[in-house]
C-alpha cells in the first residue's frame, strides 16, 4: 500500500520515479495499491475561487463548496493524471474513489475537542472488493481519498487515513506513506529512523508532531497495531520506494507495532 502526497504528487521526475517503482513492483509479482490526496491543488483552486482554507489538527475544514472543489481535484484531475502516467510508463491502472462500490463508508468527523470540520469523513467500513478486483485483473488501483457518508453525501477523507484503513482491511504487508519531508523528527528536531507505536502516538499527544504529520502518525499507528509495517519516507527522493524496501538501512522512518490479538 502506497500513499502519495505532498511535493511527490506533483507532475515531474519525482512523481514518475514513484510510479516507475510501482510498475516494477507489479511486474515482479507484487500487487501495489496507490492512494493519493491532493491538498496543494485543492488549496490552490480554493484560493482562485475565493474560498477560505482552514485546517484543524492537520485536517482541512470542508464546507459544501470546498467539498465540490476537493472532489473535482481528486477524482477529476489527479486520479486520471496518475492513471495515464502509469500507462505511459508501461503499467496498467484504473482509478476509483471511496464512493465507488462503495469502497469507503464514513461518518462525519470532528476535531479532538469537538470542532466542526464540515464534510470531513472518518472511515467506518471498508469494502475491499473493488480494489481486489482491479488488482486481480493485473492493474494498479489508484484510489482517491473521497468517501461516501451514510447520509449519501460525499466526504473529504484524509489520504493517510484512507491508506491505513485499506492496508488493514487488505492485510497489506507494508504501508509506505510518501511525503515531502525525510521522515519523522522528535520534539528536539532529531530524525527518528524507527519509532514504536506508543512513541508515534506520544509525538501527537505532546505536540512534538504538528500539522500534516499528526494524521500521518495516527494512521501509521493504527496500521502498525494491525500488523502492517509502516514507513514514512520522502517521495521526492528518486526511487525512494525501492530504496526503502530493498536496502537494509532504508531512507525514512519505520513505525513498528504488533498485530492485534483479535
Amino acid at each position: 500500500m502506497v500513499k502519495l502526497g505532498g511535493a511527490a504528487l506533483e507532475a515531474g521526475s519525482a512523481r514518475d520515479s514513484v510510479l516507475q517503482d510501482l510498475v516494477l513492483l507489479r511486474f515482479v509479482g507484487m500487487r501495489p495499491v496507490l492512494v493519493h490526496g491532493g491538498g496543494r491543488e485543492i488549496t490552490a483552486l480554493s484560493q482562485q475561487l475565493g474560498l477560505e482554507t482552514q485546517f484543524v489538527e492537520g485536517l482541512r475544514v470542508t464546507d459544501d463548496r470546498t467539498m465540490e472543489v476537493a472532489k473535482m481535484v481528486l477524482t477529476g484531475k489527479i486520479t486520471p493524471d496518475l492513471v495515464s502516467a502509469i500507462h505511459r510508463l508501461g503499467g496498467r491502472a484504473m482509478g476509483l474513489s471511496g464512493e465507488d462500490g462503495p469502497t469507503l463508508l464514513v461518518r462525519r468527523q470532528r476535531g479532538s475537542r469537538g470542532q466542526d470540520l464540515g464534510r470531513v469523513g472518518e472511515v467506518q467500513e471498508v469494502n475491499p472488493e473493488p480494489v481486489l478486483a482491479l488488482s486481480g485483473a493485473g492493474m494498479i488501483p489508484v484510489v482517491a481519498s473521497v468517501g461516501l457518508g451514510y447520509d449519501g453525501l460525499s466526504y473529504n477523507v484524509n489520504a493517510d487515513t484512507v491508506a491505513a484503513a485499506l492496508a488493514r482491511e487488505l492485510r497489506a504487508t507494508k504501508l509506505l506513506i510518501l511525503t515531502d519531508v525525510p521522515g519523522v523528527r522528535d520534539g528536539s528536531g532529531e530524525f527518528q529512523s524507527r519509532l514504536t507505536v506508543d512513541e508515534a502516538e506520544r509525538l501527537c499527544e505532546t505536540g512534538a508532531a504538528s500539522e500534516g504529520m499528526i494524521p500521518k502518525l495516527q494512521a501509521a499507528a493504527s496500521a502498525a497495531r494491525a500488523g502492517v509495517a509502516v514507513h514514512i519516507i520522502d517521495g521526492r527522493q528518486p526511487h525512494s520506494i525501492l530504496l526503502e524496501l530493498l536496502t537494509e538501512q532504508g531512507v525514512g522512518t519505520m513505525i513498528e507495532g504488533e498485530a492485534d490479538d483479535a
